[in-house]
């Protein structure tokens, strides 16, 4: 393998560029594949390459943290084998069960609500089956996975209605836990967005995510060429990272969300496999 403490890599990352007639952004989800197009999403933004130099932080890992950058890696491997995350249940029992007790020991909360996952599969994907595949992609494109009123939104969504009034009363986050899964992530890494090196005002924006049965928000980024991007090579699964998506924090004290994206990374092994991967997201409430 190739030395991981290669300290930077030039990369092309995509950035989300406004729709050319001032509409909203939409992202649509789409229950079946289009007939003409064969795609199970469609959108109205578009998406521009820019180059970027991201850091590798493989030896620096103290030199990103939750509240400064926006994201934080740790070491702690999982007690389930890389066969479990091909089962459903056993990730929703026992690999919840695990990542909420790991969250609250990591960041002091008192209350964690897992409400979905992603498992990544890089590789060919059959659009032709009638239903949405499963085998998902890394996203391609720098963005935030909610919006601050998709946020709060999530709480009233996911908690009982009695519990929702007092949790929104302190502070909350949302947090994604994510791992690769059974061999390093050198192929197709996460790039991660320095919060600090981000102008929240200017270089994010609203898109309307809109699936057959309900509507949310996501932030899609909008190139500045301050932003400062960060992975750490070759993570295993024995590594995962936080990444804060949302905080309810927000007087400028702490970093509030972390744009994020997948990349090809010209420094990886031709011999390192397709990447595998799990993505937790989680409402975090503390007292």
């Amino acid at each position: 393998m190739v030395n991981s403490a290669t300290s930077s890599t030039t990369v092309t990352l995509h950035y989300g560029v406004l729709p050319a007639d001032g509409s909203r952004p939409e992202y649509t989800v789409l229950s079946k594949a289009d007939p003409v197009t064969g795609e199970f999403n469609s959108r109205n933004y578009g998406s521009e390459p820019k180059t970027v130099v991201i850091e590798n932080v493989r030896g620096k890992e103290e030199s990103v943290s939750l509240d400064t950058t926006g994201f934080q890696f740790f070491k702690q491997a999982s007690k389930l084998t890389p066969d479990s995350f091909t089962n459903e249940d056993t990730i929703k029992t026992q690999y919840y069960s695990e990542s909420v007790e790991l969250i609250k020991k990591l960041t002091g909360a008192t209350r964690v609500e897992i409400f979905d996952h992603t498992i990544r599969h890089r590789g060919p994907v059959d659009n032709s089956k009638e239903d949405r595949p499963r085998k998902y992609q890394p996203v391609a494109q720098a963005h935030v996975d909610q919006s601050s009123s998709a946020a709060v939104a999530r709480v009233h969504r996911h908690l009982p209605a009695a519990d929702v009034p007092k949790l929104l009363e302190k502070r909350f986050q949302i947090i994604n836990l994510w791992r690769p899964i059974e061999y390093p992530a050198y192929d197709w890494p996460l790039a991660l967005c320095d919060y600090r090196s981000v102008d929240p005002k200017k270089d994010v924006f609203d898109i309307a995510f809109i699936y057959p049965d309900r509507e949310g928000q996501t932030y899609g980024v909008t190139y500045n060429e301050n932003h400062k991007w960060k992975y750490l090579r070759g993570m295993t699964p024995e590594e995962f990272v936080l990444i804060k998506c949302f905080d309810s924090v927000q007087d400028g004290s702490v970093a509030v969300f972390t744009p994020h994206t997948g990349f090809e990374d010209p420094t990886t092994p031709p011999e390192a496999l397709p990447r595998q991967s799990i993505e937790i997201r989680t409402l975090v409430f503390y007292d």
